[in-house]
């Protein structure tokens, strides 16, 4: 029998399986977990629209005999969230300032070398080729995951053009913006725990329309994996109060050099093309850009000799 902590594996192995009812239950113990674990099977379908033998099935569906058994699991998933925070206040509770920093320091390089060992050089690789070769890159990352979203439009933005960055609250608009994505397009989700089901969606949807799918995410486990055929993993465990999100903006740096790299004299043509814009309309007063040319990020300024 599978530990009670694995409720979230086992839904993920089976998403993409269920029935319609059953990925709606699941969605909503994804998002709103600590307040499942409270409801009854009754509540929860009442909750949902659905029936409560509905409900049954679902906890029967990923392997529980029962719904007492899928609700103890449940309840082992939030103690384990709590016990994260208890165990914080123990390691930090009696902590100088200058101890905490140095902690968590440390844990985020023993993440950025737990990364680099795991990463796949072949689907970074292939990210690399795919984001080059789209005809248009739609990039997703909800809550804590928006720097990141937007990290990396920013930045393919210099690189290339048609870079959409969709950072609406509602999933109905979020189809309405992708609603031209095809299988000449790339669709790159970035999620880490809690997943988002809006990012999960929106990936679902690219996938259904062929187009390449990216995931940006912590583990094979992750759901984000369900629908994409490029997997780049980046560790993010709780190491005080927020997640670490340094590997994975570590990660999306690489493949912002990576794709400078492959295109420098485009990348060259577009900050130049920014800096006589930026001295036109006097947004930076006397800002140097740095690009690419024969080696990585050279100090080459573009302003001419006096």
């Amino acid at each position: 029998m599978k530990k009670a902590n694995d409720l979230f594996g086992r839904m993920n192995e089976r998403y993409d399986r269920m029935s319609k009812s059953h990925k709606a239950i699941s969605n909503y113990i994804y998002e709103h977990y600590d307040q499942a674990v409270f409801m009854t099977a009754a509540k929860l379908g009442e909750t949902l629209g659905i029936s409560e033998s509905t409900v049954v099935r679902f906890a029967s569906g990923i392997g529980y005999e029962g719904y007492p058994e899928f609700q103890k699991a449940l309840e082992e998933c939030v103690k384990g969230k709590l016990n994260n925070v208890q165990k914080i206040d123990a390691k930090y509770g009696r902590s100088s300032q200058s101890e905490i920093l140095t902690s968590v320091l440390n844990a985020d390089i023993e993440k950025l070398q737990d990364t680099i060992e795991n990463l796949d050089p072949a689907a970074f690789e292939s990210a690399v080729t795919t984001i080059l070769s789209a005809e248009t890159i739609y990039i997703m990352g909800l809550r804590s995951n928006e720097p990141l979203a937007a990290f990396l439009h920013f930045y393919l933005n210099m690189i290339r053009g048609n870079v959409v960055l969709l950072n609406t609250t509602s999933v109905s608009e979020t189809f309405e913006q992708m609603i031209r994505i095809s299988n000449k397009d790339c669709f790159i989700g970035i999620s880490f725990p809690r997943y988002s089901m809006r990012t999960l969606k929106a990936m679902e949807f690219a996938n259904d329309r062929n187009a390449k799918v990216i995931a940006i995410t912590d583990t094979i486990h992750s759901p984000m994996n369900l629908y994409s055929s490029c997997n780049l993993l980046a560790r993010s465990d709780m190491v005080s109060i927020v997640d670490s999100l340094v590997a994975p903006l570590s990660v999306i740096n690489a493949l912002v050099v990576a794709l400078c790299l492959k295109c420098p004299h485009e990348v060259k043509r577009n900050l130049e093309t920014l800096e006589e814009t930026w001295n036109n309309y006097q947004v930076y007063l006397n800002d140097e850009i740095n690009f690419i040319d024969d080696e990585p990020m050279l100090n080459y300024s573009l302003r001419k000799e006096d």
